[in-house]
């Protein structure tokens, strides 16, 4: 037992002097990982885009219409930047991509709602960009059916009806919205809470491959091996042990950074925080290492943790539920680590439920963190036997 954990530690050692020699681990390690970090949070840090350009085409250029556009303009996520004088100038600039969207106020929209009849207004958005599309068709709805409530009050109080009449009779059901969890709606809290941690992964899959697979490029894997005493599971954990140490680090400073010092939700508390930092990295870097010794190519492994990353940001559940997706889509999300952590963070710390209710994500993780053990006798192989082939 002794000899095993020296032996350990003397491969931890010499992985330590390869880093020295090697400025590429420094960069994927910490340099980069810290700039994701920050660059994601940095780039949500308003919590909802705000101010976004908008077009008018006032028709009618009267009172009523005037004080739509002033309200419009007076909304947060809304900013009337320009005015045009006929549709095809408006079509063009959001084509041009100055604008996201525009509100046509036809002529004479001011004179039916006085008359009694009912004017038609029109807004046109841009659905390419989906925030961006999406808040300003809100704003745009909020601000026509506010209009036609104002003056459906102004003709009901000149009938003679009372306040709680008119109330009644325009909003005979009221709202209450309370939205869970993230009551701001602050894309901040969405998106970096999955984006920051699949990006940690990343950098965790290609690191584990690369200081593997590179053993073999630069025919240093019986040194490896003789340090371990020819103990591959030994070698192994030698390798990794100062990688997962190093990768927790940056992973717990990221989690204390959006939970403690941005203040982001964390009903579950610190103790499911720390557990799934630890599980995380674990996960991230058994399955590099499965990769490797499943496929002993440096350059095939390197691509499939690459693609087996990439596919986690859409396939985890976080922007599009993962139930609703086509059933070998949703098959294979189960084999990413990325799936788990956003299933254990939204269930356990996000909404605070005790850890059983996500067990079976729980269960994954630990599978993907020892899932080496299976390909330890084919990567052993490798080392002994392959040669490196560019």
């Amino acid at each position: 037992m002794l000899k095993g954990i020296r032996s350990v530690f003397n491969v931890a050692i010499r992985e330590v002097g390869i880093w020295r020699k090697t400025p590429i681990y420094l960069f994927c390690m910490v340099v980069f990982p810290l700039l994701s970090i920050f660059f994601f949070t940095s780039m949500l840090q308003e919590g909802q885009p705000e101010n976004l350009p908008c077009g008018v085409i006032d028709e009618d250029n009267s009172t009523t219409s005037r004080t739509i556009v002033r309200n419009l303009d007076a909304l947060q996520s809304t900013q009337i930047v320009a005015r045009y004088a006929n549709f095809s100038e408006a079509k063009r600039a959001i084509q041009r991509n100055e604008i996201y969207a525009f509100l046509y106020i036809p002529k004479g929209t001011s004179t039916k709602m006085i008359g009694g009849r009912q004017p038609s207004v029109a807004f046109y958005y841009s659905n390419v960009s989906l925030v961006a599309g999406s808040l300003l068709f809100k704003d745009l709805k909020t601000i026509t059916t506010l209009s036609s409530a104002a003056m459906g009050i102004e003709k009901l109080k000149m009938i003679g009806k009372t306040d709680k009449e008119i109330s009644a009779y325009l909003q005979p059901i009221t709202l209450d919205v309370h939205p869970i969890g993230n009551p701001y709606l602050n894309y901040n809290v969405y998106l970096t809470t999955f984006l920051v941690p699949g990006v940690l992964m990343l950098f965790m899959f290609l690191v584990t491959v690369y200081s593997i697979g590179t053993e073999m490029k630069f025919q240093r894997s019986k040194e490896w091996l003789a340090a371990a005493n020819g103990n591959i599971f030994v070698a192994l954990l030698g390798k990794l042990l100062p990688q997962f140490l190093v990768f927790l680090t940056i992973f717990i400073g990221y989690e204390w950074y959006v939970y403690d010092y941005l203040n982001f939700p964390h009903a579950g508390g610190v103790m499911k925080i720390f557990a799934l930092g630890v599980l995380s990295v674990l996960s991230a870097q058994g399955f590099g290492a499965f990769v490797f010794g499943l496929i002993p190519t440096l350059r095939m492994a390197l691509s499939i943790c690459s693609l087996w990353a990439m596919v986690g940001f859409s396939a985890c559940g976080a922007t599009f539920p993962v139930f609703a997706m086509n059933p070998m889509i949703e098959g294979l999300a189960q084999i990413i680590p990325l799936r788990h952590y956003y299933m254990i963070y939204q269930m356990a710390i996000f909404n605070g439920y005790p850890l059983h209710y996500s067990s079976y994500n729980l269960l994954c993780m630990v599978v993907f963190a020892s899932l080496p053990i299976v390909v330890l006798p084919n990567m052993k192989k490798a080392m002994m036997e392959y040669e490196y082939l560019p």
